[in-house]
């Protein structure tokens, strides 16, 4: 396992690999937060193709490689929009037709869990 320096070479040679097996090609992240580390490695138990970085600069072209591993995956097309798009066209409810924002409404946080139930109160001994 060599751990391949450009990019662009390990992006092209992990969508390839991942396009000659799909069913056998596994592909795992790895973040070591103490050394500041990214590990990426993808295998087919043939070949194993393994990237690592410090730099934050590889972020986005790894946002960019995993969207795409996982269209593949699932077996769908990319429809992300903009993040201008989504603030400036509000949706429409279709009962009210009245715009509302694109952002959902808080909801209550989730009660406390107290295993099992309310407490008793317990009682004083005179």
């Amino acid at each position: 396992m060599v751990y391949i320096s450009s990019w662009q070479e390990y992006q092209n040679a992990a969508e390839a690999l991942y396009a000659t097996s799909p069913n056998k090609t596994r592909y795992c992240v790895k973040w070591k937060s103490s050394e500041g580390k990214l590990v990426l490695k993808i295998t087919d138990d043939t070949t194993c193709l393994k990237f690592k970085t410090h730099s934050s600069i590889f972020l986005n072209r790894f946002e960019t490689l995993n969207r795409t591993l996982i269209q593949k995956m699932t077996n769908a097309h990319a429809r992300l929009p903009t993040p201008e798009s989504r603030a400036s066209t509000p949706q429409i409810n279709p009962a009210s037709s009245t715009p509302r924002s694109s952002t959902p409404a808080p909801s209550a946080p989730p009660a406390a869990s107290t295993g099992g139930g309310t407490k008793k109160k317990k009682k004083k001994n005179k």
